[in-house]
């Protein structure tokens, strides 16, 4: 029994002090700019006090409430966050399966042999049983890992681990992005509804007084046809916004998961601000680190990198270990009596000698794998790079196109007034009228659309700066 834990404590320590033949692990420099672009578009600063993405709570960034609660709904049913989140528990399980292999399976066993043999006693030729109980526990083929195949291997599997956790953290991130911007759609195509409906009642007013003045020799048929034009026009709007909304209701629903009560979806463009609007207006190329897609691939490269190492080990000998300690006796009544105890302990060796490029070709294919991994961890970083300045670009020239946007609006207004009072009074032809119209019509839906990408930007940036974890 004392030899074996002196030999059972001597294994430990050589596995404790075992070589470790992955490299060492080095962050490659991000191959992106130090600090976000600049030039013309980027002409918008951060204002002061500007929040930091990644450190602010999404429910703190959306003000409002409809919203904060259907991004509540969308995270508690979205069957794919449920996939991403069952992929998180699989890479646990199998980091612990492998985890398990840096120690030694304990096992319990017992056995009983029956044997009736002939066998001689004084020249007779008598026969006589021999029955032999065993009971025993101990280890088998037990890996001693001096050059850290094993311990590679496990730390291979935390970091899959621990990128399936980020892919579902930026599965979160994308979901918020994605329902937010579906949400901001819907209340966009309901205001451009009641904007056709708007002007398809003005349109009508126009179309009647016109067939009036028709029917009294003042207007000519011609005006009669421009103005129906513009009234169908306004009707075929109105359907194709109805069916947007409609629309935009079911990719909600099917964003959340769950049919959304009609109190939490918009029924037009939020006057006020929907999101913080604080966002800081540059920031250096390092913030990228915090984005969870771009720390998934950083850890798919380290869990590469392992794998360099373990294909590394196998090169080298494989010492296992085969232990048991336990008793033995004759008779089932004596088994676990005083001097029944036995102990064996079997070590082994492998060696690979001729394996035909087998070790070579592994250790090949971990270092290509690795390789890919690096480019696709680059590539993720100037993706990311991209998507923020890209949203800062767009942000920097916003306040310059809603100031031109809600400019034009205001004016084609007053000029859709002023000919229609002159076209009411004989003095200006139908024609300028119906331009007038369809100026104020395309100016009010150009708003829109502008009022819209304005929001839409505050979430890009603020997923592509790394919130919407919290």
């Amino acid at each position: 029994m004392r030899n074996m834990k002196a030999a059972s404590a001597i294994t430990l320590a050589l596995s404790l002090a075992a070589c470790d033949m992955a490299p060492k692990y080095v962050r490659p420099a991000l191959p992106v700019p130090e600090a976000s672009p600049q030039g013309p578009a980027y002409n918008a600063a951060g204002r002061g006090g500007a929040i930091s993405p990644a450190d602010t709570a999404w429910r703190d960034f959306f003000l409002d409430p409809r919203l904060v609660r259907v991004l509540d709904a969308t995270l508690a049913h979205n069957r794919d966050l449920r996939v991403a989140l069952a992929n998180v528990e699989q890479a646990r399980a199998q980091y612990r399966v492998q985890r398990a292999d840096l120690l030694p399976t304990v096992g319990a066993q017992g056995s009983a042999t029956f044997q009736d043999q002939p066998f001689a006693q004084q020249g007779s030729g008598a026969s006589g049983r021999t029955d032999i109980y065993t009971a025993s526990a101990g280890i088998s083929a037990w890996e001693i890992d001096l050059f850290g195949r094993v311990r590679n291997l496990t730390q291979a599997a935390q970091e899959q681990y621990f990128a399936s956790v980020e892919n579902r953290n930026a599965a979160q991130t994308a979901l918020i992005a994605e329902t937010a911007r579906a949400w901001l759609t819907m209340a966009a195509d309901q205001e451009r509804l009641r904007i056709a409906r708007d002007l398809e009642k003005a349109f009508g007013q126009t179309l009647a007084l016109t067939r009036a003045r028709f029917a009294k020799g003042i207007a000519s048929e011609l005006e009669v046809r421009q103005a129906q034009t513009s009234h169908d026009q306004a009707r075929a709007d109105i359907a194709q916004a109805t069916t947007l909304v409609a629309q935009d209701q079911n990719a909600l629903n099917l964003l959340a998961g769950t049919i959304l009560p009609a109190g939490d979806l918009p029924s037009a463009m939020p006057e006020g601000e929907v999101t913080l609007a604080n966002l800081p207006g540059s920031l250096p190329s390092t913030v990228l680190l915090r984005r969870p897609d771009i720390a998934a691939a950083e850890h798919q490269l380290l869990a590469a990198n392992a794998n360099i190492g373990a294909a590394r080990a196998a090169f080298f000998p494989n010492i296992s270990l085969t232990a048991a300690v336990g008793t033995l006796s004759l008779g089932l009544s004596n088994l676990f009596s005083s001097g029944s105890e036995y102990w064996s302990v079997a070590p082994s060796l492998r060696l690979p000698i001729f394996d035909f490029g087998r070790n070579k070709g592994n250790l090949r294919y971990a270092q290509a794998t690795y390789d890919a991994l690096l480019a696709t961890y680059e590539k993720s970083v100037q993706t990311g790079f991209r998507e923020v300045a890209d949203a800062l670009a767009e942000r920097g020239t916003m306040t310059a196109q809603m100031e031109a946007q809600t400019s034009l609006r205001d004016a084609a207004r007053v000029s859709y007034r002023l000919s229609e009072a002159r076209f009411r009074a004989g003095i200006d032809p139908f024609l300028t009228t119906l331009d007038s119209q369809r100026t104020l019509y395309n100016a009010e839906r150009s708003l829109l659309a502008t009022r819209l990408a304005r929001a839409s930007n505050m979430v890009e940036l603020y997923r592509a700066m790394g919130g919407g974890l919290k």
